[in-house]
């Protein structure tokens, strides 16, 4: 980061979407579709206590595919202030998702745009295979997908018998407003409860750098539509991609400090953001109240 944050975060605050990438000690697998460089468990400390904040979340990224160990290791050495969203296959038998639970686990991804899924017919059946294995589970999906795929699944996404979790906007073109179509299925999801959605990755859905003011209407429209089911998160690194999966792919130049100022502007009252700094991603990833 290199702007300092200008309001007052409060305490208990979560950074609901970081990756960490050790390649010397958890290599990358084979077919990645990009190759970012190191992110370190020392650098998001120091992000964490730059920004004010208090908890995070590691999310797992694509390279290293449903090898968990990575992410796995960055939550037992940040310890309670972290918990971590694994990435599974059918593969994972119940004792294998016991030890994931035991490790700081709360929910598993479902990266399909990193991948390039977005055939609406192959992400219901991933959707319902993966609802299967987590039955019973106090736990919830993470979905990275866009609109047409939401607006698709919408249905689907509603009956779930737990949390869903929409990363980035839902993949919004922010250029186009909350009128765009899939945008507003989204809303409808997000105000019945059942999903909740990141304000997080503005740079992934607009080039508008580095204040992305057309991001804060579709912020607004989503925290309008239920401040009960919004969370934020940095993105941290920011990963990028290359031409070639295996070359080094810088990460985008992203401002965290200056990223995080624009919250206040999304959502001007104290209370809201609170509910969507702490409140919310307590509820959602079961943090141990903050002692006062």
């Amino acid at each position: 980061m290199k702007t300092p944050v200008d309001f007052e975060v409060p305490r208990g605050a979560c950074d609901c979407h970081v990756h960490v990438f050790d390649p010397g000690r958890f290599p990358y697998e084979g077919g990645r579709r990009y190759t970012p460089p190191a992110a370190a468990i020392e650098d998001l400390r120091d992000l964490q206590a730059g920004l004010h904040l208090d908890r995070v979340v590691v999310v797992q990224p694509s390279v290293y595919g449903v090898d968990n160990s990575c992410t796995i290791n960055a939550v037992r050495e940040l310890g309670a202030r972290a918990c971590a969203v694994a990435v599974i296959d059918q593969s994972f038998s119940t004792a294998k998702l016991d030890a994931l639970a035991r490790a700081g686990v709360r929910g598993v991804r479902m990266n399909l745009e990193t991948v390039g899924k977005s055939d609406p017919a192959a992400a219901r059946r991933v959707l319902r295979e993966t609802a299967d294995q987590l039955a019973g589970r106090d736990w919830h999906i993470q979905l990275y997908t866009r609109l047409s795929v939401i607006a698709a699944l919408k249905d689907d996404l509603a009956g779930l018998p737990f949390p869903v979790v929409v990363d980035h906007l839902g993949g919004a073109k922010a250029a186009l407003g909350p009128g765009q179509g899939g945008f507003g299925d989204l809303l409808a999801l997000v105000k019945s409860g059942r999903v909740y959605v990141k304000i997080s990755g503005a740079y992934r859905v607009s080039d508008r750098t580095p204040e992305f003011p057309d991001v804060a209407e579709l912020a607004r429209a989503l925290v309008s539509a239920n401040p009960e089911r919004v969370v934020w998160g940095s993105d941290w690194p920011h990963p990028g991609r290359g031409v070639n999966p295996t070359a080094l792919a810088p990460p985008y130049p992203i401002d965290d400090g200056r990223v995080l100022n624009l919250l206040p502007k999304w959502v001007p009252e104290p209370a809201l953001r609170k509910k969507i700094l702490v409140d919310n991603p307590a509820r959602l990833y079961g943090f141990e109240p903050i002692l006062r």
